[in-house]
């Protein structure tokens, strides 16, 4: 079995902030599934998306309590096409609000680097070139 697309719903305070923070990182709105209640932000078109949906919405779907900015419900890794466009997305989340997650792990044959976003769900960005993936990881 194969899944046709992922949808990845989080919970935000703030959808149009949202909409505007992963806007300066680089990625496309999907506007066909946005309103005042959530964004689509397209991660890979066609296939992955991120719906940010406000904390009352997000209610909607689910009858648990959304975890406390300090507390870690998920973590979503999100793989770029070069270390550079790792950095770069890192380092736009940095200069408008987020914080490090950790600091960048470079592995030779795969790099990454990390943020906690603005409602704290964490964020590792790689770059893996499988050509140089170790026969023994």
């Amino acid at each position: 079995m194969k899944a046709n697309q992922i949808y990845v719903n989080l919970p935000v305070k703030d959808v149009q902030k949202t909409k505007e923070f992963w806007t300066r990182l680089g990625f496309e709105i999907n506007e066909q599934f946005s309103d005042d209640k959530a964004t689509c932000v397209v991660m890979k078109e066609d296939n992955i998306y991120a719906m940010f949906l406000v904390e009352d919405y997000f209610k909607t779907f689910s009858n648990k309590p959304i975890p406390a900015k300090d507390t870690s419900g998920v973590l979503v890794a999100i793989s770029l096409n070069s270390r550079e466009e790792v950095d770069q997305v890192v380092n736009t989340a940095l200069e408008n609000g987020c914080t490090q997650h950790e600091e960048p792990q470079d592995y030779g044959w795969m790099y990454q680097n990390s943020f906690w976003d603005l409602d704290g769900h964490g964020w590792n960005i790689t770059f893996a070139d499988m050509s140089q993936m170790p026969s023994e990881f």
